[in-house]
């Protein structure tokens, strides 16, 4: 015989208590409405899932490497020369195909900026700039405003009829960035862009492109050689290992806000990874 069912109190009601006799005893508690489930991670921007290269029969290059970008984070890549974080931007900008594993990445694609700013050398910054929407189908009429716009997201605005050799290394690189920014692309891949110019110009596009990408929410993978430069801007540094290349370490950076190459915060966590980093070059040698 099913017993009857008496109905439940609804979420958030108040409750009160009796005795076997039903005396009342008074209020207990409000019975609270259970929390909400978290929201699900969404899906990663970019995502490496046991990458291995080899280029023809030479060495292998990379090995079972497995990396989650989320969207929108800064991820920097650090390693000793040769360790293969160059080619994972490339892999990752479908400028090559892995040997082993698979890469996902947002149908949009990638913007890709070098160490050189490759700027042609003949057209004024705005006309470098104009390129990049005129490969992307802007009209004529659109392509000159949106290239002063984005001039003036990099603070440019004001070199847009500057041919670049009329322009510093810093301001070459300014122009390169806002044009791959032109390109509109979700995910934005930096090989070293910083690498040739000297400590004052490096400390000022630090700023400039954390600037940049707060305000635009690209997802960017950098790659750098100096372990301060990548304490300084990334959320997250991933150590790969010398030849092969793998994941040998992950930090996160927990303070991302308000940070200079001088901090002592980014001080610190540089050290610790230089002594990772050291041990993964002393171990390649051995």
């Amino acid at each position: 015989m099913t017993e009857p069912r008496t109905a439940a109190p609804a979420q958030g009601a108040h409750i009160d208590r009796a005795d076997a006799a039903g005396t009342a005893l008074g209020p207990s508690f409000d019975l609270a409405a259970p929390p909400a489930a978290p929201a699900p991670a969404p899906a990663p921007a970019v995502r490496l899932e046991g990458v291995g290269k080899r280029f023809g029969q030479g060495p292998l290059v990379l090995d079972g490497v497995t990396l989650d970008v989320a969207p929108g984070e800064f991820v920097c890549l650090i390693g000793a020369s040769g360790c293969g974080k160059s080619t994972i931007l490339g892999l990752i900008a479908g400028l090559d195909r892995p040997t082993a594993g698979t890469i996902s990445t947002p149908g949009e694609g990638s913007a890709l900026m070098f160490q050189e700013s490759a700027l042609m050398p003949w057209l004024t910054a705005s006309r470098n700039v104009e390129l990049a929407l005129r490969l992307r189908g802007v009209g004529r009429a659109e392509r000159r405003a949106r290239a002063i716009e984005l001039l003036d997201v990099v603070n440019l605005a004001d070199a847009a009829d500057k041919r670049p050799h009329e322009l510093s290394g810093g301001m070459r690189q300014r122009v390169a960035l806002a044009r791959a920014l032109a390109q509109d692309r979700p995910v934005l891949l930096m090989d070293e862009p910083f690498a040739a110019l000297d400590a004052i110009t490096r400390d000022l596009l630090h700023e400039e492109l954390e600037r940049v990408w707060r305000a635009t929410g690209r997802t960017v993978v950098f790659v750098t050689h100096n372990v301060r430069e990548a304490v300084r801007l990334g959320q997250r540094v991933v150590l790969l290992s010398s030849r092969p290349g793998r994941v040998a370490g992950e930090w996160r950076v927990k303070q991302t806000s308000g940070r200079r190459i001088e901090s002592p915060e980014v001080s610190a966590l540089s050290v610790e990874i230089t002594e990772h980093l050291r041990r993964e070059i002393r171990r390649n040698a051995a």
